[in-house]
């Protein structure tokens, strides 16, 4: 049984992985879940609390919020996941070739993400979208940009571990060539601890996504996200507080999931075991 599977076993990551598929499923197949379009205002149907006809309410234009809220998973966490596994490829490259060549190439990727290391990923994102312009595509480059950093540092310590190893040194014995050794041997033995790094920062960049969205960076109206929904609903918060309670829930519940079935998944992939070993 393969590591994502077992992390099923652990009643927080049972939970935690059923809730994620639940929304990723929800997401996935949004248009059939719900009679009503994301988009279409009802006006005389604004701020109706939680009925039979709108199981979560409806906003202040009279659109249903459940279907925005499913609408809204399906951008935040496609935003999400899209930057991050964008940093997780750039990310390996850059710090594999600087872990494994060295001299200056190593020097220079070192200062870069040292450099950009100082600064909190929302400054780096507020930038990058600032300069980009708002909506889905700059958020995505933004986020992604931001969590560059993360992943070039962590590959790169994971390959300066694996390049002294005995395996490594009978390939370079039997001819094997620079590019060989990377993507055959040393990428695909570093990979583990760098993808349960990358779900757990997909956490974080969903709420970055969201804060992004609070400011009116992200998504553009009337495209749902769960940060825009949260802005909306922060001036309605005594007429119709459901607006932002129930996007605020939904961002909450999610990261703390990934966090739970992170932290499963560690414990299955015994990641902490093995770097308290090699270090």
């Amino acid at each position: 049984m393969i590591a994502p599977l077992r992390a099923f076993r652990h009643p927080q990551g049972g939970l935690a992985g059923c809730w994620l598929i639940l929304v990723i499923a929800a997401a996935l197949a949004a248009p059939l879940l719900t009679p009503y379009a994301y988009d279409v205002q009802n006006l005389p149907q604004a701020y109706q609390p939680a009925s039979a006809r709108h199981w979560l309410g409806t906003d202040e234009f009279g659109r249903d919020l459940l279907t925005r809220l499913i609408y809204g998973a399906r951008t935040s966490l496609s935003v999400s996941a899209t930057a991050i596994s964008i940093s997780v490829l750039c990310g390996m490259v850059l710090g594999a070739a600087a872990a494994w060549f060295g001299g200056w190439l190593d020097r220079a990727v070192t200062m870069v993400v040292d450099l950009s290391w100082s600064f909190p990923e929302i400054l780096i994102a507020l930038i990058l979208v600032a300069i980009i312009g708002p909506g889905t595509t700059g958020v995505m480059i933004a986020i992604a940009v931001a969590y560059i950093a993360q992943f070039t540092r962590l590959t790169r310590a994971q390959i300066m571990m694996l390049k002294g190893e005995t395996f490594i040194e009978a390939a370079r014995s039997l001819g094997a060539g620079n590019a060989h050794i990377l993507f055959r041997h040393l990428l695909p033995n570093a990979l583990a601890p760098v993808l349960v790094s990358a779900m757990l920062a997909t956490g974080d960049a969903i709420i970055l996504e969201a804060t992004l969205g609070f400011f009116g960076l992200g998504a553009q109206p009337p495209v749902p996200s769960w940060g825009g929904m949260m802005s909306a609903g922060s001036a309605l918060v005594f007429k119709a507080p459901w607006v932002i309670v129930f996007p605020g829930l939904a961002v909450a519940v999610t990261v703390v999931a990934i966090n739970l079935y992170g932290d499963a998944l560690i414990t299955e992939l015994d990641i902490r075991s093995r770097l308290r070993r090699e270090a």
